[in-house]
């Protein structure tokens, strides 16, 4: 699946990285909590979560995410800044009026499976 199928799937806005829609996602991290994500997460993976300031784009850099996706509608929550690391690092930031939950069912239906199920050595 790629970034083009994720923001179809989920309805989403593309907030930055439009010319990276095709960029392979191989996993879904799905959470508020970005010790998680760096703990869970791995490269091209995709982190989804409600959480919104620049710590997220920090963590999506160290694990060499695919994207984010800001879950819940954030879109007022999702300031200049956050979108301006973004796009500094190069990293896609997409945006989905639908519920975490929601959003990680829609896409498991759709193939994709969590990054702690991807036997990427993590425990």
């Amino acid at each position: 699946m790629n970034l083009a199928d994720v923001k179809r799937v989920l309805g989403a806005e593309v907030l930055c990285g439009s010319d990276k829609l095709d960029t392979t996602v191989s996993a879904v991290c799905a959470s508020d909590l970005m010790s998680d994500v760096l703990a869970y997460g791995f490269e091209r993976s995709l982190v989804l979560t409600g959480l919104v300031n620049e710590q997220v784009i920090h963590s999506a850099e160290m694990i060499d995410a695919a994207a984010v996706v800001f879950v819940r509608g954030k879109f007022r929550q999702v300031g200049g800044r956050v979108v301006e690391i973004a796009k500094e690092r190069g990293i896609p930031v997409l945006v989905t009026s639908r519920f975490m939950f929601d959003s990680c069912g829609l896409l498991y239906a759709a193939g994709l499976r969590s990054c702690a199920g991807c036997g990427a050595g993590h425990a």
